[in-house]
């Protein structure tokens, strides 16, 4: 889809790559061979010099110079040309950011290999492993997961960014996480009653007595999160594919997900749900 991508260009917006796309022009080779476009004579010179560079950039394998250029409910269109250096992270915490509050787990997933780190074990190993990866994609990480890590571990996380909140939210989907899965089908089944705040809970659970079910239980959910991630991923790539002219061509298979080392403890949620009057 990238190949096919005209709105990172200056002064294209949507209205010009559809004149673009209706006029035949398919991809950046099209535009640069193209004798008849739907421009003046000095922009269609001035595009294909820039579509030549985009070229170089996708050959060196940046996404950021694509990531910076399009607005971010865009972002969709670099995933297919950079999937294969693609993680889906998620973090818990102990709150939102006040200080005090800390990272309790990290889950990375990057559509084969499934990573988890927990505070005073490993967590310092999420530096070395993130780092291997060119773009990462979390759902509302631009406002909290990557500001968080920033903060609390010190790493610059400097990847090129999806964040699907806005990629949803482009196709009305709305509600947080957990809202937008239900809208598109997706079931949790032992965790549909787990959230962000009873991930605190189980954290505190887990510390005070000592309770490893209730820390596989919160990695069973923060797993669930990544692997979500990818479900949802090519679910917004297919539905924003759908509104383009080469739709069903490019449509991507849903992934199979993967089995998760851990499992919910629904002894361990029933307690805790009970002690707080649920």
């Amino acid at each position: 889809m990238l190949e096919s991508t005209f709105r990172h260009l200056p002064g294209v917006g949507a209205k010009t790559e559809g004149r673009l796309w209706s006029a035949g022009v398919h991809s950046w080779q099209a535009l640069t061979e193209g004798a008849d476009l739907p421009l003046s004579a000095r922009r269609a010179e001035r595009l294909r010099a820039l579509v030549g560079e985009s070229a170089r950039q996708l050959s060196d394998g940046n996404p950021h110079y694509f990531c910076d250029r399009l607005p971010a409910g865009e972002h969709w269109r670099l995933f297919p040309e950079f999937r294969d250096t693609v993680a889906y992270v998620d973090i818990e915490t102990t709150g939102l950011g006040a200080p005090g509050d800390y990272i309790t787990t990290i889950a990375l997933y990057d559509g084969t290999t499934i990573r988890h780190y927990v505070r005073d074990r490993n967590l310092d190993d999420f530096a070395d492993d993130v780092a291997q990866y060119r773009i990462i994609v979390t759902y509302n990480g631009k406002c909290f997961d990557v500001p968080f890590i920033r903060n609390a571990l010190g790493l610059p996380m400097p990847h090129a960014h999806i964040d699907l909140r806005y990629v949803l939210a482009s196709l009305g989907h709305r509600g947080g996480l957990k809202g937008c899965e239900r809208q598109l089908g997706l079931d949790r089944d032992d965790l549909a009653d787990v959230d962000g705040y009873f991930a605190v809970l189980l954290w505190r659970d887990y510390l005070r007595k000592g309770n490893t079910k209730a820390l596989d239980t919160l990695l069973a959910y923060n797993i669930l999160d990544v692997v979500n991630l990818e479900t949802l991923m090519v679910i917004a790539y297919n539905e924003m594919i759908k509104a383009t002219p080469f739709g069903e061509a490019r449509r991507l298979p849903t992934p199979t997900p993967p089995d998760s080392p851990f499992q919910a403890d629904r002894e361990t949620i029933d307690r805790i749900k009970r002690a707080h009057g649920w």
